[in-house]
């Protein structure tokens, strides 16, 4: 299949528009009335979790569901392009830009403490600090990370490539992508809006990430800098982060975002494999082994639990916060992923996120998870009281500075999180910039300006909510936006059944299913 003719490329101000409105819509009450702002958020994330937890956790059992039965049904071997379309990346350096894109600075913040987290309030009325909350501390991390997160991920990117690489559809949105249900009100103004709709979740996650990462960054740097924790510090921190994703962003896909993946991955090895070696391994490797056992065999209950006569509070402060927070993340990486994604098989595409994104995130909790928990139990720090008095940031410099060379580990460890966060920060720069381009085909990026506008103006919304302290509000109202995205996903899914029925009526038992002609 050759590719499209080039289409116009533009700004899309139907899209771009009423999305920096809605942003700013957001985000100025919170400048001018903070405390009324923040609690107006937070009632509408009551509001979602606490009356519509339930769904989010059917969704969650059922994307794994119809994509594992579509992995192995015959439109697994569906290629995501025409019969001459070759993958355009190697396979680790795809892999490794769907794991580095897709998880970002969260996995370095949550894999040392939730197992404690876990620990001290288990699940399903365990005593707490007991063995059995032990196992169960390692389990949850295993499950909260595998497959009903990936499976998030997933789902949107299989329209949306279907959309650009088999139908050629000109547009890398997620309104195209549900052409197959919305027809031609996808190019109209309900289009327009969905896509907006995205571009706010994808700004807001974005500030999910800058909360976790500023904060943790300017501790660990306060202690090897021996200087205070400030304003100004926090400031540097994002203007470094800002200086790395911009040249991402300005050099594109293979010479930008795909170097920073292949980097950040390595270092994350080293790391692990340094801990995994100086800490106790067979405690490690043992907790691993049982836990992924224990969340196979419990994977049904754990899914769906909602303790409706215990009244715990666990299964919404965490699993449904995480579906959320997840779904919130899913159109940046359905649209990423597609992208980066032309000549690779459905089956291929489940496989690479569902399976080795969930193993990658499986090593970070096994090892850096494991290594603080056997801290704490062992009594050589009580990694609990530290979070409780003085918070993540603080229990991660403490764990680390209980490793041999510390401060050697420490520098390294910050400049992982550095390029981690980059990763995420210029894939959500480029998707931001593809969504709010007019016409732009899979096989084109979107105009440097655009790309660079966007980077720009995350980095000011980081500015903004730093100084205000107002991180939270946007964090919480991501998860907010969630809510919706669950019927988006739904006709997503819808769109790419039909169209597969459609393309594919008959019964092909070939190694790969193309379409020959590529017109539709």
């Amino acid at each position: 299949m050759n590719a499209p003719e080039s289409h116009s490329d533009r700004l899309d101000l139907r899209v771009f528009v009423p999305a920096v409105l809605v942003i700013a819509g957001l985000i100025l009450p919170i400048i001018v009335f903070p405390e009324s702002g923040a609690a107006l958020v937070n009632a509408a994330f009551a509001f979602a979790t606490g009356r519509f937890g339930w769904l989010y956790l059917l969704a969650g059992i059922a994307v794994v569901v119809f994509l594992v039965g579509l992995a192995i049904s015959r439109y697994g071997n569906v290629r995501l392009g025409g019969p001459d379309d070759k993958p355009e990346f190697s396979y680790f350096s795809w892999v490794a830009m769907i794991f580095a894109g897709g998880i970002g600075i969260a996995i370095v913040n949550w894999a040392w403490v939730e197992p404690i987290y876990y620990f001290t309030g288990p699940p399903f009325g365990v005593e707490p600090s007991s063995q059995e909350a032990a196992e169960w501390a390692l389990t949850y991390g295993q499950f909260h990370w595998g497959f009903t997160p990936w499976a998030f991920y997933c789902l949107p990117a299989i329209p949306i490539a279907y959309s650009m690489f088999v139908h050629n559809r000109p547009g890398v949105r997620l309104s195209v992508a549900a052409r197959g249900v919305l027809g031609r009100h996808a190019d109209g103004w309900w289009g327009a809006l969905l896509d907006a709709v995205v571009v706010f979740g994808i700004v807001g996650g974005v500030g999910t990430s800058l909360g976790l990462a500023v904060p943790l960054v300017s501790q660990l740097l306060s202690g090897l800098l021996g200087v205070s924790p400030s304003f100004m510090l926090d400031i540097a921190v994002l203007l470094i982060w800002t200086a790395i994703f911009s040249a991402s962003v300005w050099f594109g896909l293979a010479k930008g975002i795909k170097i920073l993946s292949d980097i950040n991955v390595l270092l994350a090895g080293v790391l692990l494999v340094f801990t995994l070696v100086v800490g106790d391994t067979l405690f490690m490797v043992e907790g691993w082994v049982n836990s992924l056992g224990k969340m196979v065999s419990n994977f049904v209950p754990m899914s769906m639990w909602t303790d409706p006569v215990g009244d715990s509070s666990f299964w919404r402060d965490w699993t449904v916060f995480y579906w959320a927070w997840w779904i919130a993340y899913a159109p940046m990486m359905g649209l990423f992923v597609a992208r980066i994604s032309r000549g690779r098989t459905i089956r291929e595409l489940i496989i690479a996120e569902m399976v080795f994104g969930s193993l990658g995130c499986w090593v970070f909790f096994a090892v850096w998870g494991g290594y603080a928990l056997d801290l704490q139990i062992s009594g050589t720090l009580d990694v609990a009281a530290i979070l409780s008095a003085e918070g993540i940031p603080a229990a991660v410099e403490a764990i680390l500075g209980t490793l041999p060379m510390s401060g050697v580990i420490t520098t390294l460890f910050v400049l992982l999180c550095f390029i981690f966060l980059a990763t995420t920060l210029d894939s959500s720069a480029y998707v931001l910039a593809s969504v709010t381009s007019r016409k732009l085909s899979g096989y084109q990026e979107p105009q440097r300006k655009i790309r660079l506008i966007w980077a720009f103006l995350i980095a000011g919304v980081g500015v903004a909510l730093i100084q205000l302290g107002g991180l939270k509000p946007v964090q919480t109202s991501t998860i907010v936006v969630a809510l919706p995205m669950i019927p988006v996903l739904a006709i997503l899914a819808w769109s790419l059944v039909r169209w597969l029925r459609q393309d594919f009526a008959k019964k092909v038992l070939e190694p790969h299913l193309v379409i020959e002609d590529g017109k539709h």
